[in-house]
Parts: C-alpha cells; structure tokens; sequence
C-alpha cells in the first residue's frame, strides 16, 4: 500500500509541480525574503489559495479563458500546451503561489518576469462579432479577462470545497485585486460585485465566442494525458469544475453536468471526496505556505517582536 501512495504522491507531484522528486527549488526559495508578502497568514487569499479545491479551480479557470477568442489565440499560437500542458500547468502554479507567498520583491519579480515573456505573444484573432483584431498578451483588455477568470473561479471553488473565507468574498477580490495590478490590469474589480458585473460585460458586449478552435481546447482539459492512475479521479474533478460555471458559459461551451434527464448526480459531493483523498496523499498544507511561514517566523525573530500579517 505505501509503494501504491508513493507512485500516487509521485505522479500528483510531477503533474501539478514539474517535479517528482520533492519539492521545487523555487518553493525552498521562498523561505528567503525581507517582509511577510502582500497578504499573509489569515488573509483571504491564503485562505481561497490553500486547500486541494485549487485544482478544481485551475481547471475552471482555463474554461473559462477560452470563451475569450483574443486570451485563446495567444495560448494556441503560442504556447506548448499540447506538447507539453504540464509543463504550462506548472509555470501557472509557480508565479500564483510566489504572488501568494512570496516576499513583495519576489512576487513583484516574479510578474514582471512573466510580462516580459508576453511581450513576444502577439498575433491577430477574430472576435465576437467576426471581426479581425490585433492582440498581445499584455493588453489590458485581455490581462482583464485573464485575471477575472482566475479570481472568480478561485473564490466559487473555495465557496464550494474550502474553508469559510476570512472577510468573505469581498476580502478575496479586494486582496487579489493587487495580483492583477502587478500584471498591469487596469481596474480590477475589488468586490465580489465587480467581479460578477465586469465578467457579465463581456458577454453583454458579444466579446465572448466559441470557435473550432474553443473546442478544440475544452476536448483537451476534458481528457487531457495524465497518467492512468490520475484519470479517473481527474473526471470527478472536471465534472466538479463544470458543475460551478455560470450557466450561460457553461452553455456556451457545450458542457453540462452529468445526470439522468433534468435530474443531476451529486457532483459536489463526490468532487470533494476526491479531493479529501489528494489532501490525504499531498497533505492540506502547501509547500509555498510552508516555505512562507518558516520566512515569517525568521523574520519575527530577527525582529524581536512579531511582524503583522497583512489582513
């Protein structure tokens, strides 16, 4: 049984981090630091950050992206993610939980790294309405849509699976809100409010579309080449993710639920359990949390007194 856990432990970690051998360099790194982070411990961002519900966010997220035909062109144009979408998962993973974590320098170091890899992401895609449009992946517009897909499907997975978050909602978008700031987004919502009516506006707008390409996409986050062992809870996963779309992208992106005519099954429900089996293998814990509060308490010994947490 603990060789099966290991091979398990193993595959999750190789999956989710780039690595099967341990934690990452980068995650040890964030030991280092002179400050606690834009956020700390008993913030909400810790709170919708920690916890396994995250990667039922992730995939989330990355549906919802792809209703944006400009964010999606930079992804296919650009990326590897079908040659290697792991290896795009991971970086993802790194600059969230280093923005999460980290130090501010580190965090501030590790957006701006990320903006200039975006800096050669251009190209054209057709919009909504059909029209052929120039796009970067810096520009605000689409910087915008990408943020508020990842801050909204963070929250409704914590909503769903986590743990009640300190301040509620509003303390979320308002504390992430600065996330989005370091990626040059201009006027990131910061109440639960915003959120909902800044994502509302681009499907009011007709900027929302689904494309072959769109498809093509959602088949591969609906089946992608994880390892036969990490398959069948990856569909609890998935099923769980789809279950938490607003209705009206869920509908464009042609997914439902699965259930027996107007009847669901309880996808809630068995989403979490195979979540709560990840906790019982990863622990609920991360290692960049870890790796935060071993910083913390160095520097309130160096300090002499304890450093306050930002709320």
């Amino acid at each position: 049984m603990s060789f099966v856990t290991g091979a398990f432990r193993s595959r999750l970690q190789a999956t989710f981090t780039g690595s099967d051998q341990g934690s990452p360099a980068w995650v040890d790194e964030l030991e280092q630091g002179t400050d606690a982070g834009f956020f700390g411990p008993g913030s909400a961002t810790w709170s919708v950050h920690g916890g396994q519900q995250t990667i039922v966010a992730g995939v989330r997220a990355l549906l919802v992206q792809a209703l944006h035909p400009g964010a999606l062109a930079g992804v296919a144009d650009h990326s590897r993610y079908r040659e290697d979408p792991f290896g795009r998962l991971a970086g993802t993973i790194r600059w969230i939980y280093t923005v999460s974590h980290g130090d501010t320098a580190t965090a501030t170091g590790a957006s701006n790294w990320v903006l200039r890899l975006h800096e050669r992401v251009r190209g054209q895609y057709v919009d909504g309405h059909g029209v052929t449009k120039d796009y970067a992946a810096n520009d605000p517009d689409l910087a915008r849509w990408v943020h508020l897909a990842f801050t909204d499907a963070f929250l409704r997975a914590a909503q769903q699976w986590g743990e009640p978050i300190p301040g509620g909602a509003d303390a979320y978008v308002r504390k992430w809100a600065i996330a989005g700031r370091l990626m040059h987004v201009e006027d990131a919502p910061e109440s639960e409010a915003e959120l909902r009516a800044q994502m509302d506006g681009y499907l009011d707008r007709g900027e929302l579309a689904v494309t072959p390409r769109t498809r093509e996409v959602v088949r591969f986050i609906r089946n992608p080449p994880l390892a036969r062992m990490l398959r069948p809870g990856y569909q609890a996963l998935f099923q769980g993710a789809v279950s938490t779309l607003d209705p009206r992208h869920r509908s464009m992106l042609g997914l439902r639920s699965p259930g027996v005519g107007p009847v669901e099954f309880p996808v809630a429900r068995t989403t979490g359990l195979v979540l709560d089996g990840i906790g019982a293998v990863l622990g609920n814990q991360t290692g960049t949390e870890r790796a935060a509060l071993t910083r913390i308490a160095r520097l309130e010994r160096e300090a002499g007194s304890p450093e306050q947490p930002a709320a």
